[in-house]
């Protein structure tokens, strides 16, 4: 196992447990709001106006997974459909995230479904596109499912996420094809086993790559989900030298993550979008965004020792 992936397996781990989670929920707030936009709608819109405002797109997502009932899947359901109406009155690009287990996968396929099914329903018509984010590794067969079902029930603004580090997504990739789907590519941010997924960062990486460029091949639309430079580099050289349109690929970010590269791209003419979360449930968000980069778990130890 490489350093990187050494130190994401730790950070998951030592986060995953209770007394570690009340500390840096009591302790860390100043660092949340720096990867967070608020735990309100209302924050989440002021952010997106601002990222607007320097040519960066929003992607608005209300955080929360897993759920344990279906009347927490439902709540969750009514908080998306706010948010998709107040998009809709909104003059810039209209964009949501949300997880499949947020609506309840875990408990009933058909539960989600019906649930996403709404979202769409109101969605599609007032123009807001509906992006499901591809979770830990048991739950990707059944996301799949969820998205295919839902495309060949008529649904077209509707996208999904594919994981470079997973063994399995190039073969999902071209079992997709038939569906023309809007693809979001992210290396992964979950910890999983060495049986399903790649360990070292060269391959995940190499990968990315990979995947980035056969899908654009296939005439597919892909949205780069890295801050890494010398991969969007390598999408900007291999973009233009195929004669890819730019309207053809994007470049998207977390919040609060290199915001003078978003602006600079942007300014370079390329499609720019940043992940804006918001919302109450923010902790294993937050961990994930821990885990990617050592120097966050800097920040953390500064928040947590009043620095």
């Amino acid at each position: 196992m490489s350093l990187d992936l050494a130190y994401r397996s730790f950070v998951l781990s030592v986060a995953g447990r209770k007394g570690v989670e009340r500390l840096i929920k009591t302790r860390a707030r100043g660092l949340v709001r720096r990867y967070v936009a608020g735990e309100t709608l209302e924050e989440a819109l002021k952010a997106a106006e601002a990222l607007e405002e320097k040519g960066v797109h929003a992607i608005l997502d209300l955080l929360g997974e897993m759920v344990r009932s279906e009347g927490e899947a439902r709540a969750f359901q009514g908080q998306i459909l706010d948010l998709v109406r107040s998009l809709a009155q909104r003059p810039w690009p209209k964009y949501v995230s949300l997880k499949p287990s947020q609506l309840g996968l875990d408990l009933s396929e058909g539960l989600a479904r019906e649930l996403l099914r709404e979202i769409l329903k109101e969605a599609e018509p007032r123009g807001v596109f509906v992006r499901l984010d591809m979770e830990d590794s048991p739950r990707v067969e059944a996301t799949l499912r969820l998205y295919k079902g839902l495309r060949e029930e008529g649904f077209s603004q509707v996208g999904l996420v594919l994981q470079s580090y997973l063994f399995r997504t190039e073969k999902d990739l071209w079992d997709l094809l038939p569906y023309r789907p809007n693809l979001r590519l992210v290396k992964g941010a979950y910890r999983e086993p060495k049986e399903v997924a790649f360990q070292d960062k060269r391959l995940i990486d190499a990968e990315f790559l990979h995947l980035g460029k056969l899908a654009l091949k296939e005439g597919l639309y892909v949205a780069f989900a890295t801050h890494d430079p010398r991969l969007i580099a390598e999408v900007k050289r291999y973009t233009k030298a195929m004669g890819v349109p730019r309207e053809g690929f994007e470049f998207q970010f977390l919040y609060g993550v290199r915001p003078e590269a978003q602006r600079r791209l942007a300014q370079e003419g390329y499609r720019v979008r940043a992940y804006v979360p918001y919302g109450k449930d923010w902790y294993p968000y937050l961990t994930r965004r821990i885990a990617e980069r050592p120097e966050n778990l800097f920040l953390v130890l500064r928040s947590l020792l009043g620095g």
